[in-house]
């Protein structure tokens, strides 16, 4: 352990060794945050802690199962299995199966995924008659996500409600609760709240977890939420043996429920706290920290720190102003494509990373001109394919049977002689009951043109799963899936669905995947259940939707920034860098263009060697070309105040816009655009020619 310790920096070996009482360590970007929190739960078992008293938060699967393996390294795999390491959501699975009774749950509760809680959510908006194009699913599940994370129930939020609209989504959130009760479903975020509740009314749950776990470690702790936190300070409140690592300054989540305020007051919520400041990157040249230096400092709000590059001068910054964004992307996909064919660089070492969804499209457009392989971080993951999800509603039905949106979804599929109509009529009269689809179709003789042989179908096959549920298949799990698979014949589906033999077979590929990992998982857990698999596959698919193979192409990464936090390429292009992309629209009329300045300096530290920060003279937008402005952050990084001329994004909200429009008041915006187009035609004209793209280096 001396000789490990002695590898470490002193920042890094003090935040190793400080064991005892609240602690904080302030890790910024390449920092070697990961082996500090590995190290230092190694350092705990080393002085005879025992690994039963020590748990680890992370935010992701992918985050928790590299802990394991790299503590695992250091103290042996014996030891490192009998840690407690994973993601909130998980640990709080656990606690709630095991204390399902006092939570006030089914032990059978099942997990509903994004996907099913927007199936639940248009159920809830049809039932208020309210149609999807004047509110969607996806936007009312995350407004209600987002409310859930502060804390907030239905009724707390009705009770504040500004207008008919927060109305509507108070009343659509009540309802979608109604049905997640009766149907013994939980999503995401009530898995966190539930496990706060119980911990915070029953004192034995809590006094349990607080003597078992004398150690609590916290990753990424500013992106922490309002339940999380208080799930935190339950465990570990008394005894305050508490290492939380996070950096206030990467703290991008906001619009998702992550509080900043949260690392921004751990000293005042836990008073004596330590802080250790990791400051020395081991990733980027000191060119690149410079960089992301001048532009974090704008921050008021934050802790402060400045990182200093372990690595010494590299390249300077290159910055670029094109013409459109066709020209941004040729410019960058021609320098890849030379800088490979010269074998100087490997496509896997670029990455170009956008502020918004719909930014990537020329870049896509000029890779391919060039046959440049690129992957575009965001497509469809492999669990929400129609296939794999069939397949685990069928599985979840077996386990649960008032699980109405796995029934809704696969009572037709393949087809039992169940109309859309009659799903209707029986979905109307459950609701109208107050109970669920499944108990809907068990009293479908009540229902008025409800088919006997629909009614019939859909018992038969309730009555099927419910015979595999009752089984316990232990070490055959894998069998289980396959029987079930085959005794509801959804191989006819598959062949329904795609009549050419070929892509029916990539489809089946799907299914058969589903298998492979029910094998691994009897293999790796002691005690494999249909339950524990289910949680392991719903758990998995929320923490990491990417699939992990495109990570071993030798290809261009195309990726948000948000996507990108937790990377580093040696080769960067940062684009679009323009008022109204980043700082992005809203933010600057909602007043959060610190969180977007974060996103910028998040950006920033992804690259390691060379960094490329681009923006357009203009831009096409809704069919129409604009003229752009170079975002505040571009002259931030650059250590220079905007240029005259220089128009920052509109603060006016739609209704502000509309209502001065109404009322004949000039728009500022177009006004100062006019002035500057005069100066910069005025400017043209006296040098002989228009403007060209600048270059320079910082």
């Amino acid at each position: 352990m001396q000789q490990i310790l002695s590898s470490l920096n002193a920042e890094q070996r003090a935040a190793v060794t400080t064991t005892e009482g609240p602690l904080l360590v302030l890790a910024g970007a390449g920092s070697g945050k990961t082996r500090v929190i590995t190290v230092r739960i190694a350092y705990l078992l080393h002085r005879g802690v025992h690994p039963e008293n020590v748990l680890a938060m992370t935010f992701t699967n992918k985050a928790a199962k590299e802990m394991r393996e790299r503590v695992g390294g250091l103290v042996g795999k014996d030891k490192a299995e009998d840690l407690t390491v994973g993601t909130f959501h998980a640990f709080c699975v656990k606690l709630l199966r095991a204390r399902a009774a006092e939570a006030g749950l089914s032990p059978n509760f099942t997990i509903c995924d994004a996907s099913d809680q927007q199936s639940a959510l248009r159920g809830a908006l049809r039932e208020l008659r309210i149609p999807e194009a004047s509110m969607a699913p996806a936007a009312l599940h995350g407004c209600i996500s987002l409310m859930k994370n502060r804390g907030l129930s239905a009724e707390q939020f009705l009770e504040t409600a500004k207008d008919a609209q927060d109305e509507l989504v108070g009343r659509a959130w009540q309802k979608y609760d109604a049905q997640l009760a009766r149907t013994r479903t939980v999503d995401f975020d009530d898995l966190l709240l539930r496990a706060v509740h119980l911990l915070k009314t029953n004192s034995s749950a809590r006094e349990f977890l607080e003597k078992r776990f004398r150690y609590v470690m916290v990753d990424e702790y500013q992106d922490t939420n309002g339940p999380q936190y208080d799930l935190i300070r339950a465990i570990a409140g008394r005894h305050k043996n508490l290492c939380v690592v996070g950096d206030d300054d990467q703290s991008i989540y906001g619009w998702r429920g992550a509080d900043v305020k949260k690392i921004l007051a751990f000293e005042g919520d836990f008073a004596g706290a330590k802080v250790v400041k990791l400051e020395s990157n081991y990733r980027s040249t000191k060119e690149i920290l410079d960089a992301a230096n001048r532009v974090i400092a704008h921050n008021p709000g934050r802790l402060g720190k400045v990182l200093r590059a372990a690595l010494g001068s590299g390249e300077p910054i290159a910055t670029l102003r094109m013409e459109d964004e066709e020209s941004e992307a040729d410019h960058a996909a021609r320098e890849i494509a030379e800088l490979v064919k010269l074998k100087r660089q490997r496509y896997s070492d670029f990455a170009i990373l956008f502020r918004t969804a719909t930014q990537p499209r020329p870049f896509e457009q000029q890779l391919r001109a060039r046959n440049v392989p690129y992957v575009l971080t965001g497509g469809m993951s492999f669990f929400d394919r129609k296939e794999v999800r069939d397949v685990l509603s069928y599985l979840r039905l077996a386990q649960n049977p008032r699980d109405e949106v796995s029934l809704l979804r696969i009572v037709n599929a393949p087809p039992r002689g169940v109309g859309k109509s009659t799903v209707e009529k029986v979905v109307a009269f459950a609701t109208e009951q107050g109970i669920s689809a499944c108990e809907g179709f068990e009293r479908a003789k009540e229902v008025e043109g409800v088919p006997e042989s629909a009614s019939y179908a859909v018992a038969s096959l309730l009555d099927k799963l419910g015979r595999f549920g009752a089984e316990k298949p232990g070490g055959d799990l894998v069998a289980w899936v396959r029987r079930l698979v085959e005794a509801v014949d959804y191989r006819a589906e598959v062949d329904r669905c795609y009549p050419d033999p070929k892509e029916a077979e990539e489809r089946w590929a799907s299914v058969a995947e589903v298998f492979d990992m029910a094998e691994n998982f009897a293999r790796r857990s002691k005690k494999p259940t249909v339950a524990s698999f289910l949680e392991a596959l719903t758990l998995s698919a929320e923490g990491d939707r990417e699939d992990d193979k495109k990570e071993k192409r030798d290809a261009v990464a195309l990726m948000t920034i948000h996507a990108a936090k937790g990377l580093e390429f040696p080769r960067v292009y940062l684009v679009g860098v323009e008022e109204g992309l980043i700082p992005h629209q809203r933010s600057v009329v909602e007043d959060t263009v610190e969180e977007e300045r974060r996103l910028m300096y998040v950006a920033i530290t992804r690259a390691r060697h060379h960094l490329t920060v681009s923006c357009t003279k203009s831009r096409a937008k809704y069919g129409t070309r604009v003229d752009s402005m170079p975002s505040r952050f571009f002259y931030e990084m650059l250590g220079e105040k905007p240029p005259k001329g220089w128009i920052a994004c509109d603060t006016r909200t739609s209704a502000e816009k509309k209502a001065d429009a109404e009322a004949g008041r000039p728009d500022p915006q177009a006004a100062a655009k006019k002035v500057a187009a005069r100066k910069k035609k005025a400017a043209a004209k006296k040098k002989g020619g228009p403007p060209r793209s600048i270059r320079r280096g910082v």
